[in-house]
């Protein structure tokens, strides 16, 4: 991926086929700003597809890494859904 063209909202909307035949062809990002804040980046879909599985697989190993730290820290000290709703209820009246 080379680095990205900046360019605003009203640059883009003049010449949006060309915007997006960059980020195909030449896997050219644009970063599209409004009053000068960046907003958008327009990608490749290719590019697109390929970040989400990466952000899906990190999100996977993430939360598998929180069930195993869980499953190693043991029920030791925990109360159950409805353990604590009683809780609640006692506290509650």
């Amino acid at each position: 991926m080379s680095e990205p063209v900046v360019e605003s909202m009203a640059e883009v909307r003049s010449h949006l086929a060309d915007v997006i035949d960059r980020a195909r062809r030449n896997a050219t990002p644009t970063v599209i700003t409004r009053r000068g804040k960046e907003e958008a980046v327009l990608i490749d879909i290719d590019e697109y597809r390929h970040l989400r599985r990466i952000a899906e697989a990190n999100e996977d190993a993430w939360l598998n890494r929180l069930a195993d730290e869980a499953l190693a820290e043991g029920t030791a000290g925990s109360v159950s859904l409805e353990g604590m709703a009683a809780l609640l209820r006692t506290q509650g009246s």
